[in-house]
């Protein structure tokens, strides 16, 4: 789920935006102060931070600062009350996503956080003005690698080779945070579409009422705020890839005209009467299962079955916990360049303990606590800073790690057991 973190020493303001924003099914942290947003940061991961400039202590441009200084990349939008000329320009000269002023209308404000959150942000992070605007990804290079050499792993990218020279529809599942947005890349860059654009749609982050303006367009004058025609996602991915992602989100009304983009292969826009042809690969992914929501009528049966022309199921962390060590290095390599540190040195005893980390969260768990854990643990990262940052772990984990080590040593539990026994004592 979406995490918003909202910053204002107004209480009130915090209880309104938290209450809006959750029923918009994003998931809300709200603090007073700069030096506690500073302070929650580095204990939680956020997708989106709504910053008040004028507070008592540190104000939102000096927190602001601070942030610019960490390098999170994640997309800011300030608040104000008060409103001054020059404000919008000093705030995205210091880097913020954007800037509206108090009492805003909450929906200018759901759109501009819906185009916050879409994952091509903070690319030249221009000053977005409360309008809608590109709701996607769109892209024509290669995404992050794919990292992993287990078998699960293997067999999966064995799939994705198969499935990507065809033109047919892909339906990928997955728990959150597995890695489904790069499957998806993956499949598109293996395609004979890859010379066209790859646009990924993060269906849960845009709100219901802008979903059919967002992928399909709308005409000028259409509804409140239209102020000129806009061209939809699909038109967009002409030619190439569209990326639905958490298709399971999409409210039914969207999901009818989804559907028959899919059997027609046009499209309308809100507002219009004209038919627009479109050739475009969907590809789809959920965390969700999708035949109990047909059977709860929340998703359609129909959708579901055009859809599922190829399926891919994403393996969770913990089934390929093999692959750990690899994205370990590949993580903590990139993160460490990032902050301009050197390579630190990762004790043997620190890795059998990551991989013996419950990854309810996946790769995004995974990536977070080694954040928390190469902040730190400075030059050398031992079993110690694993178990500090790492709560879900089995308890007494080195003892656990010890305990394989005999049982691997000797060749089974029961003369690992033996020998415990004739060489230690209880105290």
């Amino acid at each position: 789920m979406t995490k918003i973190l909202i910053v204002d020493d107004n209480g009130s303001i915090r209880r309104i935006l938290t209450e809006i924003l959750e029923t918009r099914n994003y998931a809300v942290w709200s603090v007073a102060s700069g030096k506690a947003c500073l302070e929650i940061i580095t204990q939680e991961s956020f997708d989106l931070i709504l910053l008040d400039i004028k507070m008592q202590g540190m104000d939102g441009l000096e927190v602001l600062n601070k942030l610019n200084r960490l390098k999170l990349k994640i997309p800011i939008i300030m608040m104000s009350a008060h409103g001054r000329s020059g404000t919008a320009k000093a705030v995205k000269l210091k880097g913020a996503f954007s800037y509206i002023d108090k009492p805003f209308d909450i929906e200018p404000l759901l759109t501009m956080i819906a185009n916050a959150l879409q994952p091509n942000r903070l690319e030249g992070l221009k000053l977005r003005s409360p309008k809608l605007g590109p709701m996607s990804k769109v892209s024509k290079s290669k995404g992050p690698e794919m990292i992993g050499s287990s078998p699960k792993f293997m067999a999966m990218k064995e799939e994705i080779s198969r499935m990507a020279p065809t033109d047919f529809r892909v339906l990928i599942t997955g728990p959150n945070g597995s890695g489904k947005e790069l499957v998806a890349r993956s499949i598109h860059e293996l395609s004979l579409r890859n010379k066209k654009r790859f646009v990924e749609v993060n269906c849960a982050a845009i709100p219901t009422e802008l979903i059919e303006s967002v992928l399909f367009g709308h005409t000028k004058g259409s509804f409140t705020g239209a102020n000129k025609e806009t061209v939809g996602l699909f038109e967009q991915a002409e030619g190439g890839t569209i990326f639905l992602d958490e298709i399971g989100d999409m409210s039914l009304s969207a999901q009818a005209k989804v559907l028959r983009v899919l059997q027609e292969h046009k499209i309308t826009k809100v507002g219009g009467n004209c038919e627009i042809r479109i050739n475009v690969r969907v590809i789809a992914a959920t965390n969700k299962n999708l035949l109990e929501m047909i059977q709860a009528k929340t998703f359609r049966e129909d959708l579901f079955y055009r859809l599922e022309e190829l399926v891919i199921q994403v393996p969770s962390l913990n089934e390929r916990r093999a692959d750990i060590p690899e994205l370990v290095n590949y993580f903590v390599e990139g993160f460490a360049k990032q902050l301009g540190w050197s390579y630190p040195s990762i004790e043997k005893e620190a890795m059998d303990a990551l991989q013996q980390v419950n990854y309810a969260g996946n790769i995004r768990q995974l990536q977070n606590m080694l954040k928390r854990i190469l902040v730190n643990s400075g030059k050398n990262i031992t079993v110690m800073d694993v178990n500090r940052f790492a709560p879900l772990m089995v308890s007494r984990q080195k003892a656990v790690i010890e305990l394989n080590n005999l049982i691997h040593q000797f060749g089974g539990l029961e003369a690992a057991i033996t020998y415990i026994r004739a060489n230690f004592k209880e105290e």
